[in-house]
């Protein structure tokens, strides 16, 4: 009798031991200290991982509404290195009035270019990009008078064509990559002075000088094919690089035929 009151004890104890476990279990989860801790949201998600990329910008792809949100401005100028291909030599000299008979050499022109541009975006990763700006071109030659006997005077000649242009360049712009161009298309360029000029020297004095006004006598209007790379940044600052290849003739009566050929080296600032 003793034993089954025992017994009874022990199972009633069991389940209210039991009971209290359950109870304690249901309850919110305290600390080392007795304070509650925050349970952990169910519906939490764990937080989404983007991969480091790099984002276009905006001139690089339309905005997503495709409005002219998108469209961006700028300003560009670099160095150009003018010549003046096909029958340079003759055209020059027949401009300048000079006829040496000595050993003549055509060298690259320097001068400088700047102008303004928009990009207008068409595509993903593609854009037009009209633009205009001031461009000096021309070509250098140099020889040496046709007199063996005063060959120790080291005497030479220097003629300089000396031309300026207004280019309005179309352009078509491809990203290869983010940041990474290539362009390409058709430039039409407005004749805004034409001079050349004519050095003589020698023992490396200076003995003569002369210009002349060649703007006459050539073509009021030039066209060529434009292509190059670049590479525009995220703050809008970007390099290029480009040829621009001549397709007409310079001269305006078709004495002879030569034609401008530059190579650009730029600097860009899109806002």
């Amino acid at each position: 009798m003793k034993i089954s009151r025992l017994s009874g004890g022990l199972a009633a104890a069991c389940l209210l031991i039991s009971a209290v476990a359950t109870t304690a279990s249901a309850q919110v989860a305290r600390d080392a200290y007795g304070n509650p801790k925050a349970a952990p949201s169910p519906r939490a998600s764990a937080p989404v991982r983007r991969s480091p990329g790099y984002n276009k910008p905006a001139y690089s792809s339309p905005s997503s509404s495709g409005s002219a949100s998108g469209v961006r401005f700028g300003f560009r100028g670099g160095l150009n290195l003018a010549d003046v291909q096909g029958d340079a030599v003759k055209s020059f000299t027949t401009l300048a009035g000079y006829a040496p008979d000595g050993a003549i050499t055509r060298e690259l022109r320097p001068g400088f270019f700047a102008g303004l541009y928009a990009t207008l975006p068409i595509g993903p990763g593609f854009a037009i990009e009209p633009g205009i700006s001031y461009s000096e071109k021309g070509t250098v030659l140099r020889g040496t008078l046709p007199f063996p006997a005063l060959d120790f005077l080291n005497t030479q000649v220097t003629g300089t064509a000396r031309l300026a242009y207004v280019d309005v360049p179309v352009l078509a712009k491809v990203f290869i990559t983010p940041g990474f161009y290539l362009y390409a298309g058709p430039q039409v360029s407005f004749l805004v002075s034409g001079k050349a000029r004519v050095e003589a020297g020698a023992l490396g004095f200076s003995a003569y000088r002369q210009d002349f006004d060649i703007s006459n006598q050539l073509r009021k209007v030039d066209f060529a094919a434009v292509a190059g790379l670049g590479y525009q940044f995220e703050n809008g600052l970007g390099l290029s690089a480009g040829y621009d290849y001549g397709l007409t003739s310079l001269d305006t009566d078709n004495r002879f035929d030569a034609q401008n050929r530059v190579i650009k080296v730029g600097l860009n600032y899109s806002f």
